[in-house]
């Protein structure tokens, strides 16, 4: 089989990697000629462990082609991916504009039956939009199926979600275009993923459902630990035993300082714009949107807690993406968080494995360091907003040696508290 990816951006190069490595054709088609050109030298636009080792090896192996000619690439396919970006516009509906560039190319391009399927996150109702639009623009008068096949990958972990994923989730409305997906999928069944078959729109509603659940985990979880902060109790106890629930879970009840990243601002905010086209109320996520962006607001009393009025002081940050394991900077709290103490008079000098370049498009007016140590050096405080590995078992009599006062502001709970206390540091974390 051969397919076609539209769009090289997370999603498509991602999804185009894995499915050769598979052992499917697959031609990723990108406008950015440079960024396609790189693509062919093996320089990957993007931080994602493990991506690059994939994309390799399989345009090695010949099976994993980049190019610019969208007619090319969807002549030769079976099946053609929409995976362009559907960024948030003001009002936090969905940015359609790449997505109906690249729906009309594919219709010019169709020289016989395939499926066209969307992997971007689109509104509900794209699906059915695509069909007419597309046997609107048809240059040959032909069959095409539609279906929605919506990602669910983590950033840092997307190689393991794609190849041994939780489960696929297929919408259409046609059993031919069901048949081509089921076989596209087919090496899957070997671990006995489970495809959900639906209709294509409750498949574009479960992309939204499903992001919007976890982001509401997160931001209960950090309300409880805003609630602990007043107590004067443990939100790692609390979250512990409300995690042995199996009706709840244990995953997504991490406190910290919200949520952040393409997917999770972007869906709900998305989603409320869905639901106010249908008349639908939708209280819930509305208040998580609101939460989290209050959520960022609430870290820096905390960062005050400890050193005082922020004017003048030096502040060490560790930790600018928005989550570890990736370079990944939209939404990031870091960015929001680090912003707030700049404007209260510090200065900020931080440090993050791999999101710097990233970060100096947001963050163009602070300090950036070499490594950990050196962003702590002379620091009056240690901000913690990023829980990377390497942050995890630092020198601690190197940090306190550094740091000008032994003060730790722990936005992710790296740390325990009563050893930081014990080694003689001040310390604050989330609901601790």
């Amino acid at each position: 089989m051969q397919i076609a990816v539209i769009g090289t951006g997370y999603v498509g190069l991602v999804s185009g990697a894995c499915f050769a490595e598979f052992g499917i054709d697959v031609t990723c088609v990108d406008v950015d000629k440079a960024k396609v050109d790189n693509l062919n030298k093996g320089i990957i636009p993007i931080y994602e462990p493990g991506l690059d080792k994939v994309v390799e090896k399989n345009v090695a192996a010949g099976r994993l082609h980049f190019t610019t000619d969208i007619r090319s690439a969807v002549e030769q396919a079976l099946v053609v991916f929409l995976a362009v970006g559907t960024p948030p516009l003001p009002d936090g509906s969905p940015d359609m504009t790449y997505y109906r560039q690249a729906a009309k190319d594919v219709a010019e391009a169709i020289n016989g039956y395939k499926v066209l399927v969307t992997k971007s996150t689109v509104p509900v109702g794209t699906g059915k939009w695509l069909r007419e639009f597309v046997t609107a623009n048809l240059k040959v008068d032909t069959e095409f199926g539609v279906a929605s096949n919506p990602e669910f990958l983590r950033e840092g972990a997307a190689i393991e979600d794609f190849m041994r994923p939780d489960r696929v989730v297929v919408g259409s409305n046609e059993e031919r275009a069901i048949e081509v997906m089921k076989e596209l999928y087919r090496p899957l069944y070997l671990i006995e993923t489970p495809v959900v078959i639906t209709s294509l729109e409750a498949a574009e509603l479960i992309k939204y459902a499903a992001n919007a659940f976890l982001a509401t985990k997160i931001t209960f979880i950090n309300e409880i630990a805003n609630l602990c902060d007043a107590i004067g109790c443990d939100v790692h106890d609390v979250a512990k035993g409300m995690g042995m629930d199996n009706r709840i879970g244990r995953k997504f009840l991490h406190p910290g300082p919200g949520y952040g990243g393409s997917c999770f601002p972007k869906d709900t905010r998305a989603l409320t714009t869905v639901a106010d086209k249908y008349g639908v109320e939708t209280r819930i996520v509305d208040a998580v949107v609101e939460a989290n962006e209050r959520q960022r607001d609430a870290m820096i009393p905390k960062i005050e807690k400890i050193v005082g009025d922020l004017r003048g002081k030096n502040i060490g940050v560790l930790g600018l993406s928005f989550k570890p394991e990736t370079d990944d900077m939209r939404e990031s709290p870091a960015t929001d968080i680090i912003k707030m103490m700049v404007e209260r008079g510090a200065a900020v000098k931080a440090y993050d494995p791999v999101a710097m370049t990233e970060a100096r498009a947001y963050l163009p007016d602070i300090e950036y360091a070499v490594d950990e140590y050196d962003a702590i050096n002379g620091a009056d405080a240690l901000v913690i907003i990023t829980e990377w590995n390497q942050f995890r078992a630092l020198d601690m009599e190197k940090v306190k040696g550094l740091l000008r006062s032994p003060k730790i502001v722990d936005l992710r709970n790296v740390y325990e508290p009563r050893d930081m206390r014990e080694m003689g540091f001040e310390y604050v974390g989330v609901g601790r």
